[in-house]
């Protein structure tokens, strides 16, 4: 009895290897990304604009280094070699944030760590994700209907990983201190990285037992060892790219990041189909995933909100007691892997069984199928968000659109890993996989730009670190101001307002303001307010310090100011560590922001916008599929 057929009763040992290894790589990914935009808008004191573009910059940066790596490892280092040097990196990296967030907010070490730290993440993500994910495909024969389930499998294993790390990371983050959330993250990465070094030898072997990812995938196709980027390849990707970048940045205004990023998108998929090594046949199914790119974007824009807006919703518009116990916002970022950790088994034995019987719907079908369930998640909470009572949305509401989405992820993630798999010739295959992953990196891009159209009651418009506070000449003695107090006999405060010096051999500059505000009290709006001191802890850290003071709530004074639809909040930070005074501006009814001429008032038009691009791009894509399966050959 052969190997091969040995092999075919059951998935391979190595599947397994990689399982575990993508597990912790992945807990380490997700249980960043689950504090990454509460620590930003908590602890760093971003607005929710500022975090979400931010999010959206590197979760869009980590998934357009895999191109990069995938070449790398294509032409020189191999599959194995990328993943363990990739590994060390994002390990580095969460270890920087754990710096980031043991150190003073606004510092300039603050800085360099969270922008290290994130730049360490993006380039190890490179070189580990396409190269981990290739390694799957390649442990089976030619043509083996296991693909599908294998890649099921393993997709399941990265959200075993995404399960574990918002209840681990996500609760050290929230309730404790968010560098525990990240030192948690760096360490899943190193234990990922110890499993791999020492199993891949004896397990991560070719249906023949030769060991896979040694040599670079330029060397291991016989079918053409000379392929590769010709001059003329290499002249179109350089020049295109930049000119691309340049009318992103400077005709249409998009960011610098932004324009990399779509640049880079455009470009490399047109890249790849001239090189003259292809035949028709390949030529044609090489088009197959670059169109189905397209659609992919709008999934991933979509999708993506998990880790911004659906984490503010999570955050402030939904009742999270349960049993009198309050659970952390970052666990909602737990239930799609948890749903997948369900689901990935029944999808995979499904896809077996219509193959069996000659019914398995080719990869666009299930896409666009995908897209579809999408557009009902979105459709769901939009509901729920129409009338959100008092007490906040019922956590039914996330948990419906989180399995909604997880039946659309499966029908169109692993079915994407698998096809560019089956589709590709094998001189291409971690390049191409690169080439995927740039339609998730525009995704994730466009995540968080859409992210930061989330529409806010209020926000700061400006917010500075007061030394001192007069209020009718009288210093502010905290301990006999009331809780949601208004000064509405006399509006006026004399505030000395700090403001660091950006050399720190020179001292700070003081600065005395009037705060001259009208005589009216806000009285109900005080509710309203989102960032009560000290609102970097969590809420029972909170609990627990104003019932030692005595306090039920935060302290402040605030007074509406002589600007229409602003109000000025003085906080005291006398529960922080740094036991400062913060003096905010803040505007009640800030303008509404617009995306395609439409108004985004409320949650509820905001989600139905999600409702409208992924709904409208499914029908395109169920309308295109047949005739994308008849430019597969053959392959489904």
């Amino acid at each position: 009895m052969s190997e091969t057929t040995v092999a075919q009763k059951g998935h391979p040992k190595g599947l397994y290897v990689l399982f575990a290894t993508e597990f912790w790589e992945r807990f380490s990914y997700y249980g960043m990304r689950a504090i990454f935009v509460l620590f930003m808008t908590k602890y760093l004191f971003f607005n929710k604009a500022l975090a979400s573009n931010i999010y959206g910059t590197y979760t869009g940066l980590v998934y357009l280094t895999p191109l990069i790596g995938g070449y790398v490892a294509d032409r020189y280092w191999g599959n194995r070699k990328s993943i363990f040097v990739g590994g060390i990196l994002m390990a580095i990296g969460q270890f920087l944030l754990f710096g980031c967030a043991s150190v003073p907010q606004g510092s300039a070490a603050s800085q360099l760590l969270l922008w290290g730290g994130l730049g360490l993440l993006i380039f190890g993500n490179g070189f580990f994700k396409p190269n981990i994910s290739t390694m799957v495909g390649q442990l089976y024969p030619e043509g083996d209907v296991r693909k599908d389930g294998a890649y099921s499998i393993f997709y399941m294993g990265i959200n075993a990983g995404a399960f574990f790390a918002p209840l681990v990371c996500g609760y050290l983050g929230e309730n404790v201190d968010f560098k525990w959330g990240f030192l948690s993250a760096g360490i899943g990465m190193i234990i990922g990285l110890i499993i791999f070094y020492f199993t891949k030898n004896k397990y991560v072997i070719s249906p023949t037992g030769k060991q896979l990812g040694v040599a670079a995938n330029k060397l291991d196709d016989t079918s053409n060892n000379d392929a590769g980027f010709s001059t003329q390849q290499l002249t179109i990707l350089i020049g295109g790219i930049i000119a691309t970048i340049a009318i992103l940045f400077y005709v249409l205004k998009v960011d610098f990041w932004g324009s990399l990023i779509y640049g880079m998108t455009i470009v490399a998929p047109f890249v790849v189909i001239t090189d003259k090594s292809l035949t028709k046949t390949e030529k044609d199914r090489l088009w197959v995933i670059i169109l189905v790119m397209i659609f992919v974007v709008f999934f991933w824009m979509c999708f993506e909100q998990a880790g911004a807006s659906l984490t503010f919703f999570a955050d402030e518009q939904t009742n999270r007691t349960i049993f009198g116990w309050t659970m952390p916002a970052s666990y909602f970022q737990s239930f799609n892997a948890g749903f997948i950790v369900l689901l990935a088994p029944i999808l995979s034995v499904i896809w077996l069984k219509l193959n069996k019987k000659g019914k398995n719907p080719a990869a666009p079908f299930k896409q666009a199928l995908g897209l579809g369930f999408l557009a009902l998640g979105y459709l769901f909470i939009a509901m729920g968000a129409k009338n959100i009572p008092s007490a906040g949305a019922s956590i039914v509401w996330l948990t419906g659109l989180y399995f909604l989405h997880t039946v659309g992820e499966l029908c169109l993630s692993p079915i994407g890993l698998s096809m560019v798999n089956k589709l590709t010739p094998a001189r291409f295959t971690s390049l191409m996989m690169g080439v995927w992953f740039l339609a998730i990196a525009t995704g994730n891009k466009l995540a968080g730009s859409m992210s930061s159209l989330y529409p806010e009651q209020q926000n700061v418009a400006a917010e500075f670190n007061a030394s001192k506070v007069t209020l009718n000449g009288n210093t502010v003695n905290w301990d006999s101001v009331v809780n949601n107090h208004s000064i509405a006999a006399d509006n006026t405060w004399d505030v000395q307002l700090v403001k660091k010096s950006a050399d720190s051999k020179q001292p700070d500059s003081i600065t005395n303001i009037v705060v001259t505000a009208s005589t009216t009290g806000l009285g109900a709006d005080t509710t309203k307010v989102k960032r009560i001191i000290p609102s970097k802890m969590s809420e029972e850290k909170k609990k627990k310090i104003f019932e030692k003071f005595g306090d039920k709530e935060p302290k402040f004074l605030f007074a509406k100011g002589t600007e229409a639809n602003t109000y000025y909040l003085l906080r005291n930070e006398m529960y922080a560590k740094n036991n400062e005074i913060k003096l905010e501006k803040w505007n009640i009814n800030p303008e509404h922001p617009r995306f395609l001429g439409i108004e985004i008032k409320d949650l509820y038009t905001y989600f139905l916008l999600f409702v409208g691009l992924s709904g409208i791009a499914s029908l395109i894509l169920l309308f295109l599929a047949g005739r994308l399966q008849k430019m597969m050959h053959g392959v489904k």
